[in-house]
């Protein structure tokens, strides 16, 4: 009879290369989108975005009129990645423990003691949908504040780590504002990207009907675990950038505050507020998870171009003289956009 090998006589498998990982990457990217696509009908630039965010580690903010399937969207994705789903409806009455937790008194049945348990809230999550969050006031979106940027929660003195990865993706209704709180700059500042989710095409509509009024329900497969996430995100990290384009993100977000030598007129005109240095950093690391994405192993300058408007729009604040001239955040940054690349040499 054959003894069987020891664990330690086993030859040791090498890690996957970098090279591996990328093709590795490119292809659970196609498997991501063919398993969400079971539900969602179109909205794959969304879908690009959402995922950019989620292997970058950053955080999204989709906004989109209601019946456009956002909440699906982020629950399908949830479920491809087989990562926690936690969602929060935001509401005028939803006070910050709701979100993060709480502590409770119990009493131990044996000896009589009493102690205080931290029960932990909704926030405990890989993936957080706060749904409408522009719907509860600043005290209880502030209790996202030190999550978002931390990924942990303090209560009771204590400090407690959110499971890894972790992801807020927030959704925004742009037509509704009565009963609605603005998210102060501060807390827009840490999402990533802005999502703009449009309405579908007519085909799109004709197919979203027609596979939601029968009586199959589309199953979804997990292509990644929470694990795979968290390694694709450190190879995101490790892909190298030029010097070049670094100094185009950081020429882009200096141009967009008014006070900078760098600024164009229009931006001297149109905007109060330009972006800070985090949208620099999301500039360079959204670029490089877009060309991961697409198994490149280096971002140019086209993924920079790609990823400007969903990391600017939202930073910018702009003031009555824009307003007045029917100027947006979005058409700024637009005509910014191509200023740079301008400057840039093209």
């Amino acid at each position: 009879m054959t003894a069987t090998p020891s664990p330690r006589s086993r030859p040791a498998v090498p890690p996957p290369s970098d090279v591996e990982l990328l093709e590795r990457l490119a292809h659970a990217r196609a498997d991501l989108l063919a398993q969400v696509g079971r539900r969602i009908v179109g909205q794959r630039a969304v879908l690009d975005g959402i995922l950019t965010a989620v292997f970058s580690g950053g955080h999204a903010l989709l906004v989109g009129v209601p019946g456009l399937a956002k909440t699906l969207m982020v629950q399908t994705v949830a479920e491809a990645l087989e990562l926690r789903f936690s969602r929060i409806q935001f509401t005028p009455d939803l006070m910050p423990s709701d979100i993060t937790g709480t502590e409770i008194l119990e009493e131990d049945p044996a000896s009589g003691a009493r102690r205080f348990r931290f029960l932990r809230g909704p926030v405990f999550a890989n993936i957080v949908l706060a749904d409408e969050v522009n719907r509860a006031p600043p005290k209880t979106q502030a209790a996202l504040l030190q999550a978002m940027q931390e990924h942990q929660v303090t209560a009771g003195g204590e400090t407690h780590p959110l499971p890894a990865p972790f992801f807020v993706l927030a959704t925004q209704n742009p037509i509704e504002q009565e009963g609605t709180y603005p998210l102060p700059e501060a807390q827009l500042d840490r999402f990533m990207f802005e999502l703009r989710v449009p309405y579908p095409s007519r085909d799109e509509e004709e197919a979203i009907v027609t596979a939601t009024t029968g009586d199959l329900a589309a199953t979804v497969t997990p292509v990644l675990t929470a694990d795979d996430v968290l390694a694709l995100q450190h190879l995101v990290r490790r892909i190298p950038v030029s010097r070049p384009l670094v100094r185009a993100a950081v020429t882009l977000v200096r141009m967009s505050r008014p006070g900078d030598a760098e600024a164009p007129p229009f931006v001297r005109e149109f905007v109060s507020w330009g972006a800070g240095p985090r949208a620099s950093q999301y500039l360079v690391l959204g670029a490089k998870a877009r060309a991961a994405l697409d198994g490149r192993p280096m971002p140019d300058y086209a993924d920079l171009e790609a990823v400007a408007p969903t990391v600017l729009t939202h930073r910018l604040v702009v003031n009555f003289a824009a307003e007045a001239a029917g100027r947006t955040a979005a058409d700024i940054v637009a005509e910014l956009v191509h200023s740079a690349r301008w400057r840039e040499g093209g």
